[in-house]
């Protein structure tokens, strides 16, 4: 499919060419994003995936048309990608703080940072992969020196999870990078072994039921395993924090379905059972479960989780910030005011996961910022190019005609985060697409263009041109965007 914008100036008409086909004019007309289409912007169709056969069309924003933005380079950085243009509290290590309204990330020096990073900093391991690695770095060292000066100049300055942390903690002036640990992931594996395999009801992310098994006292014995293994980190000045797991289902029903699906002898239907008795001040059953009692459950049930591992990061490491979980479900733990409220009195900054939708809510953020009282970052966001020559049949982020326009998408998303002051950092996902002919990779991984390098190493050009524009404009973003309102 052929897709293009065509723009008719003196009679300032926009028209989307597609296939050769003339659409009538989109001005002044409303998009899939609500936003009227202005000639200055840019309109890019998208679509779900490839066997979607329904293209929308969506206005994308970027800096270089924004009305009354002025380009030009940010401000100095310091050795870790901190503005110098102003001194806060320094704590020798990265801690979180809010300025007329707007929250940020101070570094070590106590510069303001916001943290700009790839996702899975690491090379492929495919056979295909493995070739091209040996030809073009032979090394890991020089791997990550290459890695880090490419992501430099496109305005980069971090490393999201799954990255190689060895390597670029260990390199010359690194990344600031995160670690992610998983105490819940380690304890699922193990007792899914118990169950032959999987469980005969798994949910999306594996979990019996959608339940996460923080009642087990057998949870906690891997928690002090799996925590225990960030002490090395401790010291470690270009370490941004820690996540503990990955998108958890924290389901809004989770009270009935520990009393409906789980056994009478399981320690997760003994709490659920005991903590609705107390609160129905009876012997209580399904039938007298109101919204109330779901919603301050989740409370409770997400709070037993926290508490565990909180206690854990700060018992082996309480130098560095906490950045949570990694919410990710729509419908559950994002609108549920419960599950802000304690993450805010745990989390140092709420981790999202932000995906099938073009660009992220104002209202729904604010919401975040209000319910918890803390920042947040968005942990893993991507979009697919069809120009790619990969499948891109899977993978919730959305199909676009070409690596341009992968761009356009890039910097309209990051506007609106912008635009919330609660935002202190974004992390693509992913640093290199999968290999489709690996197929041990994770099937919702393999077939689709997600990285901003492609399998042999190779930049997608057009895309890190406008993630580079954009990041090397964030700070003077900031401020307009400030100042309109």
């Amino acid at each position: 499919m052929t897709i293009q914008l065509v723009f008719k100036r003196k009679t300032a008409v926009l028209c989307l060419l597609i296939n050769g086909f003339l659409l009538p004019s989109l001005q002044g007309q409303k998009t899939e994003n609500n936003v009227v289409a202005q000639e200055q912007y840019h309109i890019v169709m998208a679509r779900k995936n490839v066997e979607d056969s329904l293209w929308k069309p969506y206005v994308a924003k970027t800096i270089d048309r924004l009305p009354g933005f002025k380009q030009s380079s940010d401000p100095a950085t310091n050795k870790y990608g901190g503005w110098k243009t102003d001194q806060l509290k320094s704590a020798g290590f990265f801690r979180t703080d809010k300025k007329d309204g707007r929250w940020w990330l101070v570094d070590p020096l106590g510069n303001p940072f916001i943290h700009k990073g790839v996702a899975v900093l690491n090379p492929g391991n495919s056979d295909n992969q493995k070739n091209v690695f040996d030809t073009k770095y032979q090394t890991g060292k020089k791997w990550i020196a290459e890695e880090t000066q490419f992501l430099r100049q496109n305005g980069f300055n971090g490393a999201g999870a799954w990255s190689n942390v060895d390597l670029i903690r260990n390199s010359k002036n690194p990344l600031v990078y995160t670690v992610i640990v998983s105490p819940m992931g380690a304890y699922k594996a193990d007792h899914i072994k118990k169950y032959g395999g999987k469980y005969e009801e798994a949910g999306w992310q594996g979990y019996r039921y959608d339940l996460v098994m923080v009642f087990d006292r057998a949870f906690e014995a891997y928690v002090e395993r799996e925590v225990s293994k960030i002490e090395k980190y401790k010291s470690d000045k270009h370490l941004l924090g820690y996540f503990t797991d990955n998108e958890l289902p924290w389901v809004d029903d989770a009270l009935d379905r520990h009393l409906k699906f789980l056994s009478k002898n399981e320690e997760g239907y003994i709490a659920a059972k005991q903590w609705l008795d107390k609160r129905k001040r009876k012997d209580a059953t399904l039938e007298d479960i109101t919204d109330a009692d779901r919603q301050d459950f989740t409370g409770f049930y997400f709070e037993t989780y926290m508490k565990k591992v909180t206690a854990a990061i700060r018992k082996y490491d309480p130098n560095h910030l906490y950045l949570g979980c990694r919410f990710n479900q729509e419908l559950d733990e994002l609108d549920n005011p419960k599950i802000f409220e304690v993450a805010g009195r745990y989390m140092d900054v709420i981790s999202i996961n932000h995906y099938r939708k073009w660009e992220p809510e104002q209202k729904v953020m604010a919401d975040w910022m209000q319910w918890s009282g803390k920042p947040f970052i968005i942990t893993e966001w991507y979009n697919k190019g069809e120009d790619s020559g990969l499948p891109n049949k899977t993978g919730a982020g959305w199909n676009v005609a070409t690596q341009q326009e992968r761009g356009y998408f890039y910097q309209n998303f990051v506007i609106e985060l912008l635009k919330s002051k609660a935002c202190v950092g974004w992390h693509w996902f992913r640093y290199q697409d999968n290999d489709p002919e690996n197929l041990k990779t994770d099937y919702s991984n393999r077939d689709s263009n997600k990285g901003i390098i492609n399998s042999n190493f190779e930049p997608y050009r057009p895309l890190t041109e406008q993630m580079k524009q954009m990041n090397e404009n964030v700070y003077r973003l900031i401020q307009y965007l400030d100042s309109e309102r």
